[in-house]
């Protein structure tokens, strides 16, 4: 395996990422994958180690920083814009059919979190893109707006588009409007404010673990608003009759959103389930992550390689 620090422009954005290649020769180009990072994650965490794990499988595999975040360009920085994300996407199939070491015919995606929600979207409108899997996936949208099991108070998510609103005419003033804290100072405000979830996302993101200093620890509040009426899910029906795949361990709180996303995809699908494993367990812990690239391997080998 070897990885090469590559750009790319996204609607007028430079974009960062990281290629990956297989540490084999190949009889021809490879297969690829994009790889899409969860919302305030950057390369170097999650997207980075499937990108690795896969190319050790034999696919090149593309993950890059979203604009406004990690080491990408854009302004403000810490925006989170759903629509610029799914056009992120599409921007990254584009790189890498401009690439000769990859077959433009065998090009699969990959969203973890966040970019489940954006991958599906985005190949819903790009035909180019063969394959479609998920890993924890979700609608960042629904999440903000219904919290990340689904039960969260209406209220709560009209209050963050009063203090976005706030923002906006903050800023039209000359002002600095305050940023949105994404994690909380401490594990226990993180266990307060949003349970077991909170506190793994708290242990990923703010620890040793996973934390990474180009990681979002902030988002802009003009974000929030932008999320407003997104819906990530909404295009799923025209994937069909391309493949879905979605990874899901039984324990994440967010499944509810995967199922939704089974119910509505109208080509092959499956949903498939890592015992044990809750959301975050995903990004990074062995004991998950290895039949997860499993499952992918199988995946992207049928619709990428076998079935080509």
């Amino acid at each position: 395996m070897s990885r090469t620090d590559v750009t790319f422009d996204s609607n007028g954005i430079r974009i960062a990422g990281h290629l990956y290649f297989p540490g084999t020769p190949a009889g021809g180009p490879y297969p690829a994958v994009v790889i899409g990072h969860p919302g305030t994650g950057v390369k170097e965490q999650a997207a980075g180690l499937y990108a690795r794990r896969l190319s050790e499988q034999g696919f090149v595999a593309l993950a890059f920083d979203a604009a406004h975040q990690g080491e990408s360009g854009g302004l403000p920085r810490g925006l989170e814009d759903p629509a610029q994300r799914v056009e992120d996407h599409k921007a990254a199939v584009s790189f890498l059919l401009t690439r000769t070491e990859v077959d433009p015919e065998r090009i699969g995606m990959l969203g973890i979190c966040a970019s489940g929600g954006y991958a599906l979207c985005a190949t819903a409108g790009d035909h180019r893109v063969r394959a479609v899997a998920t890993v924890s996936g979700v609608d960042i949208a629904r999440q903000f707006r219904l919290g990340a099991d689904g039960t969260q108070d209406p209220a709560v998510f009209q209050a963050m588009l009063d203090a976005a609103a706030q923002g906006r005419t903050v800023t039209v003033r000359g002002a600095q409007a305050p940023a949105l804290s994404v994690f909380p100072e401490t594990v226990e405000q993180a266990a307060a404010a949003g349970g077991e979830h909170g506190v793994e996302g708290f242990d990923y993101y703010c620890t040793p673990r996973g934390r990474h200093e180009r990681s979002a620890k902030h988002f802009v509040w003009e974000s929030v608003d932008r999320m407003a009426s997104f819906d990530a899910f909404h295009a799923v029906p025209l994937i069909g009759p391309r493949p879905v795949l979605q990874i899901v361990g039984t324990r994440a709180v967010t499944s509810w959103m995967a199922v939704d996303v089974h119910q509505r995809a109208t080509g092959p699908k499956e949903l498939h389930w890592i015992d044990g494993a809750s959301h975050v367990d995903l990004y990074d812990k062995k004991e998950y992550v290895d039949p997860a690239i499993a499952k992918l391997t199988d995946y992207f080998t049928i619709h990428l390689i076998t079935n080509a």
